[in-house]
């Protein structure tokens, strides 16, 4: 009797040829979804008149289906980044994209000094850069606006003519709003607040998070998606 022939390898589960026809048709799939994001109108009449035995004569230009998607604010929030992580630590500050604004937050910390409105020197350089990345892309912004909290430590060591919290937020928003129009910045595109201590991020008593209230928030509401002003800043 025969013996029968050992298998040299085992046999594929069942599964395996499920998952291979999925992957084969997921990718299929994106294939297809970027092949249709540009038609080249031409080459399809050339295609059809083919079978149809016709003469194409007529110039049709591209025509993109599904238009490109500007990222406007995520590109100048990468800018502004860029430029302050070479001045102030990763703890001093915070840059987001929120709806139709580029948040940069500064923490008044290390962005100011104790109890004042005197900005460091690393802290006014990182501003003046970023004031020159505003300027630069100002146009597409309807309203740059400065909103300033401020929590006080010791209200003995407040400096002349600061009653409370509420003058100290509004007199550190103002500082940094004088750098923004002595660097350009159109100064009517410019809206001051103050909050004092009355807008906390965080109301719990860590003293971390008590930190991230004490701060001042740069808003730039976006009016429009130009991604051709960018295009000088990213050759930099």
């Amino acid at each position: 009797m025969a013996r029968k022939k050992k298998q040299e390898c085992p046999p594929a589960p069942g599964w395996l040829i499920s998952f291979s026809d999925l992957m084969s048709l997921l990718l299929t799939f994106f294939i297809l979804l970027y092949a249709m994001t540009v038609m080249d109108i031409k080459k399809l009449m050339k295609f059809l008149w083919y079978f149809q035995g016709e003469n194409p004569k007529i110039s049709v230009k591209t025509v993109a289906v599904v238009p490109p998607i500007s990222m406007l604010k995520e590109e100048v929030a990468k800018i502004v980044k860029k430029r302050i992580q070479r001045l102030l630590p990763i703890y001093a500050y915070q840059i987001d994209t929120i709806a139709n604004y580029v948040l940069i937050r500064l923490f008044n910390d290390v962005v100011f000094k104790e109890d004042s409105y005197q900005l460091t020197p690393e802290a006014k350089k990182a501003l003046e850069d970023v004031a020159k990345v505003i300027k630069n892309y100002q146009k597409p912004f309807t309203v740059i606006r400065i909103a300033g909290h401020a929590y006080v430590h010791n209200p003995s060591k407040l400096p002349p003519g600061v009653k409370d919290a509420w003058d100290l937020s509004i007199k550190r928003a103002s500082v940094i709003r004088d750098i923004l129009v002595k660097n350009g910045v159109d100064p009517k595109k410019i809206a001051v607040e103050a909050y004092g201590d009355t807008k906390p991020i965080y109301k719990w008593r860590n003293p971390i998070l008590q930190r991230m209230n004490d701060r001042v928030e740069i808003y730039l509401e976006v009016k429009q998606e130009r991604p051709d002003l960018l295009k000088d800043e990213k050759k930099k």
